[in-house]
């Protein structure tokens, strides 16, 4: 869009720039028109939604290569670059056009379940084998291949019924004779046993189901406008709002790695869309419900052999229509109108994209209504008076092009005018500040098809941090007016695309239920996470995390006392003024709260500041008397600029440690420069600083690696008790360390293992309920084996 953007004369970028909503209208005709007159714009719009043009079509020869470069990996071994060309062979290859290509995607199918079956993944394996047999009902590969997944499976009876298919639809002899000699193997083992293991389907994972409590409202306030409140008293872990998106998109650097309708993990067999090559789906159910074309088969089509019995007729019949759906007609399909190669959907950003799944899902429901509003724009707030002048004027580019792209699939129906850009202008601003990251726990030793799953161990214990990582954008009709507090009391998470929001707290009648839309207390200094509200999302953060002075604000950052025998905490200039603000702030509140409370006195220990209101006030109370680089407790001076200097020094010496995790490259010299570097950090930040405890973290990590892991009990132990105090005994914080924790307890045989993990469930619990086993799947077997190590020790008594 940079091209536009400067296409655009000087008077009207700064009409642009300066326009309120009202002025919307008249900004959106002017840029209209001056674009209308200009080729490069017309060039750009062709460029980006004529069919003829796009990048995201079917492509044959492109599958034919694809699929050569697969043969050539999977002869010479290397399997896992021969699925990533296989399965991209597949994304382009052309379904509907012939019968030699719908070949060609068969052959594809039982070439990747081939090596499917190389790497020991028997169900993907299975799934492409039917996924190939739907296609091409006889073809005689992909029921061989399926005959010997079975046999792998131990499914010895449907083995002989594919491998007797496979031999009817083989046209050569020796193709013949080498399936009966299998098939003869098969029937003798099928006779010797009779055990069966279930063929996994292909739906999303089903989660225990758990009673919403409908104990919510809408409330309006003076200071924060509209947001949702209890109707009653709620208590602890209660799940209080689920809901569907109205409008989800995924992220860009989650295309090749998760589901573009459920945003889960993709399995080694995922699936394209039949009519594009833009999405990657974990499903045939996933696809069919995101609007892309699938491919279907009539089961009996294509079969001529009159040797097959009925019962083999019946049981091809089975194979081949047994995932079948069909979502219900009203279903509003988001991908549907992206799906004619273009590839204006995948270069414009992913508010633009999700702003047209708004607009098309608005014109949907008017055609079935029989409404008048052709494009309506949510009922949220926005921010555009006091977004940059810079993004106003990407916004309206946006706009016109966003409208442009939509044309070519709804014509004269959507019309393009001053009226109907400025309504998608303040649509991009809505979704900007009112839609919600949808996001997956990640780890490099946890990982699954949809949250946090199978563990994967490093030294016999769990190692790496677990992170959120955003695999879309979502705009929750409901779930957006829940407003933000850095000391949220309800918690948010996303099973597939299924928002859930359960108290962390219990929660009196008509009070204000916040949660986080970024760092909370203890994560960030509040300087930082004012910044990171306003510039995100157009407010000043009031809560009560912000605008009282608490023990995680000075402690986060904090240095040491000169006088290595005091607690104090010496703070820099940058955090002094930020609390010097929230006094400011206060003093001018007119509902006049206590002194007492506002600074939260009982929660800021005396070892650390002086005893005098815990911070030392003017009588007046009128400014802050603390000065950066003195003690809070005893008023000793500390040279911060260079303690700070000190501090990178030994910082270059952590981060190495952890390049070393990262690579496995872990040498005793970089172990013994971290530890060094480590104690020079105890020297010059305060004991309770949350830079200790990442280094902390990490040394956990790295003696995890090199077997030591009684030091990694300790350092993971010393890390916590610093976390404890910046996020409090019971944050979710905590839980995800004490998995870590619990683990080294366990391979160290530590009798502590099973209070950790009691700790860690009560957590979870109170942070996702009943659905802590499914986000998390290493609860269950850490739970298994710490009882075997107690039962063990029963024994030995």
């Amino acid at each position: 869009m940079e091209e536009l953007k400067s296409l655009v004369p000087y008077n009207l970028k700064r009409t642009i720039s300066q326009s309120t909503v009202d002025e919307l209208p008249s900004t959106s005709s002017s840029l209209l028109d001056f674009f209308i007159g200009t080729e490069q714009f017309h060039r750009i719009v062709r460029d980006l939604a004529d069919p003829k043009r796009g990048l995201c079509g079917k492509d044959k020869e492109a599958s034919l290569e694809l699929k050569r470069k697969g043969n050539q990996c999977y002869s010479s071994g290397d399997y896992t670059p021969a699925l990533s060309f296989y399965t991209k062979a597949l994304r382009v290859a052309p379904v509907d056009a012939s019968e030699m290509d719908r070949n060609l995607v068969a052959m594809l199918y039982v070439n990747r379940a081939n090596l499917l079956h190389k790497m020991n993944l028997l169900v993907e394996c299975l799934r492409d084998c039917n996924r190939a047999i739907q296609i091409s009902p006889s073809y005689a590969k992909a029921w061989y291949r399926r005959g010997k997944v079975n046999a792998s499976l131990g499914n010895n009876e449907d083995a002989a019924q594919d491998l007797t298919i496979a031999k009817n639809m083989e046209s050569s002899l020796g193709g013949k004779r080498q399936i009966e000699s299998e098939l003869k193997i098969i029937l003798y083992q099928s006779k010797r046993t009779s055990n069966r293991v279930a063929e996994q389907n292909e739906e999303n994972l089903r989660t225990m189901e758990e009673p919403l409590q409908m104990i919510t409202k809408c409330v309006t306030t003076p200071d924060k406008g509209r947001g949702m409140a209890s109707i009653c008293d709620i208590p602890q872990a209660s799940l209080v709002h689920t809901e569907e998106p109205y409008a989800v998109i995924i992220s860009k650097h989650c295309r090749e790695t998760h589901c573009h309708y459920c945003l889960n993990r993709l399995p080694a067999d995922a699936i394209p869309c039949a009519s594009c090559s833009i999405p990657l789906y974990c499903s045939h159910h996933c696809g069919v419900q995101a609007g892309g074309q699938m491919f279907k088969n009539d089961p009996m089509e294509h079969i001529t052999n009159e040797s097959l019995s009925s019962d083999l007729e019946e049981y091809i019949g089975k194979i081949t229509l047994g995932n079948e759906f069909y979502p219900v007609m009203e279903n509003i399909f988001e991908h549907k109108h992206e799906c004619q190669g273009v590839h204006w959907p995948i270069i414009l950003p992913s508010d633009i994209a999700v702003a047209g799944r708004v607009v098309v899902k608005s014109i949907e429901q008017r055609r079935a209504s029989a409404g008048s509003n052709l494009i309506e724009t949510l009922e949220f707030g926005h921010n555009y008076t006091q977004m940059s002048p810079e993004s106003k004027m990407e916004s309206h580019i946006f706009s016109i092009v966003l409208l442009y792209c939509l044309q070519s699939t709804y014509g004269s129906e959507l019309p393009i005018n001053g009226a109907s850009i400025s309504k998608i202008v303040v649509l991009i601003s809505q979704i900007r500040v009112n839609s919600m990251a949808v996001v997956r726990m990640k780890s490099n030793d946890y990982e699954s098809s949809d949250q946090i799953g199978k563990v994967v161990t490093r030294g016999s214990a769990l190692t790496s941090n677990v992170e959120q990582i955003r695999v879309g954008q979502a705009i929750y009709r409901t779930g957006s007016l829940f407003n933000h507090s850095c000391q949220p009391n309800v918690h948010a998470y996303f099973l597939s695309r299924t928002l859930m929001i359960r108290t962390t707290e219990s929660v009196v009648s008509d009070c204000p239920l916040e949660l986080s839309y970024g760092p909370q207390v203890g994560q960030w200094d509040c300087k930082d996470r004012l910044k990171l509200l306003e510039d995100g999302y157009s407010f000043h953060c009031q809560c009560s995390g912000c605008s009282e002075v608490n023990i995680s604000d000075l402690l986060i950052n904090a240095f040491r006392c000169g006088d290595l025998k005091c607690p104090g905490i010496v703070l820099d200039g940058s955090v002094v003024i930020c609390e010097q603000q929230k006094l400011e702030r206060f003093l001018g509140d007119p509902k006049g709260s206590s002194m007492e409370s506002h600074l939260q006195v009982g929660n800021i220990s005396s070892d650390l500041v002086s005893s005098r209101a815990s911070l030392a006030f003017e009588e007046n109370c009128r400014t802050l008397n603390v000065n950066p680089g003195y003690c809070l407790k005893c008023s000793s001076y500390c040279d911060l600029e260079s303690s700070g200097s000190a501090v990178d020094k030994a910082w270059i010496y952590i981060r190495r440690l952890q390049d070393a995790i990262v690579s496995t490259k872990l040498s005793r010299a970089i172990l013994l420069d971290a530890l060094r570097s480590l104690g020079q950090l105890r020297s010059i930040l305060h004991a309770y600083n949350k830079g200790i405890a990442e280094a902390e973290d990490k040394l956990a990590q790295a003696f995890c690696l090199v077997g030591d892991l009684q030091l990694a009990r300790d350092h993971c132990k010393a890390s916590i008790e610093i976390l404890e105090k910046l996020y409090g005994h019971n944050h979710i914080v905590i839980g995800y360390e004490l998995a870590k924790l619990s683990s080294i307890q366990l391979s160290l045989g530590d009798c502590d293992t099973v209070d950790s993990i009691n700790r860690l469930d009560t957590i979870f619990m109170r942070y996702y309920g009943s659905h802590a086993d499914v986000m998390f799947q290493f609860l269950q077997p850490l739970r298994n084996d710490a009882h075997k190590l107690v039962q063990k020790r029963q024994d030995l008594i």
